[in-house]
């Protein structure tokens, strides 16, 4: 057997290790790549040694690897968004899911969606003020929920008022729990009570929009997600069980909300900064193109990766990681972040210049934004149409007033990470 050899890493307790992680994970995992280079070891409570990866060939490697090489790490958000959630998948059921849900977010579906984004946002931007500096992150938070709401079922009424004001309550405390809950420091039974209660009440308005919806004699025309999913059937015939189903809606209405909203509010708090950049859009945008405003947005998820890191658990005996060999149940780690700043990768990786992107499609060897291999996010295309629409709507209509301001640091919410004054900005009606 080939000997255990894992790479190298601060020699703190793993108490200590686990409180500078959570304090600041990304300043922790930035210091050790300078300390030991571009693959470390953190002790981590419950994770135990995790191998943490800012090579992109390495990240290639751990990608690639089948679900029984290197298949989910536990523990995972699963434990938050339950047992029938993509993410507590793992091999044949993982791929079974993939291959029915993977229809509903690709081609004709996402441009029926196009209107219905454009009407949310047209919705919230008429409460914007002029003049008047205000954070925009509420008002993405809001598109971003209200569009998933709508495209996941199809139509307005009580329960779903009733998710609206749920929904952002069972996200904070899902939050709250991630990472401190991910090694070993509680969050206070009052955060879990929390928790557990908004997701009791969740399950049952889940339950009451399914039976509403097999009620509805219109349901073999309806295009919103929950139909589409009541409709559709696994390859041997099998549907899906509502317990599942309420669990892979919560994965896409938390998920899928998160990441966009704060996406579309990063890229706000960096153009108000480059000026350059954003006269460059705008007038492009004008001219009826779209180019500059998709090298934005990838611009934006590279310098300002809204998700951080995507782990994997070794599976097998053992996995030859480039010098290393890591052993079963230990988890491979591959830094978002840090990938996205290697100057070997990105030159002057600091600054904000979406013309590093005028070539042609990001490598997914080294723009991770979305993650890699067989559990690659699976919403990537309806979270590119909705922040398309949303931000050539707003700079078709306002006028984005640029700012001296430092930039906003990024705050971290145990999952994602958010401008930390919320992306403020000051619009001018065109």
């Amino acid at each position: 057997m080939t000997a255990i050899s894992l790479p190298p890493g601060p020699r703190l307790p793993r108490s200590v290790q686990g409180l500078l992680y959570l304090s600041g994970r990304r300043r922790m995992m930035r210091r050790s790549r300078r300390r030991y280079g571009p693959v470390f070891t953190l002790n981590l409570p419950v994770m135990g040694p995790s191998v943490f990866v800012a090579d992109p060939v390495l990240a290639r490697a751990v990608f690639a690897a089948g679900a029984s090489v290197a298949g989910k790490a536990e523990p995972n958000l699963g434990a938050l968004l339950g047992p029938g959630s993509v993410f507590s998948l793992d091999d044949d059921p993982h791929r079974r899911r993939r291959q029915l849900l993977s229809p509903l977010f690709h081609g004709k579906r996402m441009r029926e969606y196009e209107a219905l984004i454009e009407r949310e946002y047209a919705r919230e931007a008429a409460t914007w003020p002029e003049n008047t500096e205000f954070p925009i992150l509420p008002s993405t938070i809001r598109i971003a929920l209200n569009t998933i709401l709508r495209a996941v079922f199809g139509a307005d009424g009580e329960e779903l008022a009733a998710l609206r004001q749920l929904m952002p309550t069972l996200g904070d405390a899902g939050s709250r729990l991630a990472t401190g809950g991910a090694i070993g420091f509680a969050r206070g039974r009052s955060t879990r009570a929390r928790f557990d209660a908004r997701r009791a009440e969740y399950d049952a308005l889940i339950e009451q929009l399914i039976s509403r919806a097999l009620a509805d004699p219109g349901l073999p025309d309806r295009a919103d997600i929950l139909a589409l999913l009541l409709r559709n059937h696994y390859e041997d015939g099998k549907a899906m069980s509502h317990s599942d189903m309420a669990d892979e809606l919560a994965t896409l209405l938390t998920a899928g909300n998160e990441t966009s909203a704060n996406t579309m509010a990063w890229t706000l708090e960096r153009l108000r900064r480059h000026p350059r950049a954003l006269a460059r859009l705008v007038d492009d945008l004008d001219a009826g193109n779209d180019e500059v405003l998709q090298q934005t947005i990838w611009e934006v998820q590279r310098v300002r990766p809204v998700i951080g890191t995507v782990s994997r658990q070794v599976k097998a005996p053992s996995v030859e990681l480039g010098d290393w060999v890591i052993a079963r149940g230990h988890r491979i780690i591959v830094s978002i972040a840090l990938i996205h700043g290697d100057e070997a990768v990105y030159p002057d990786p600091e600054v904000f210049d979406p013309g590093r992107f005028a070539g042609g499609r990001p490598d997914p060897l080294s723009w991770l934004t979305y993650g890699g291999g067989n559990r690659r996010c699976l919403g990537s295309d309806f979270a590119e149409t909705e922040m398309k629409i949303v931000l050539r709507c707003l700079l078709r209509d306002f006028e984005l007033v640029p700012t001296t301001a430092t930039g906003e640091r990024m705050r971290d919410r145990g999952v994602a990470y958010m401008p930390g004054k919320g992306g403020r900005v000051a619009l001018r009606r065109r």
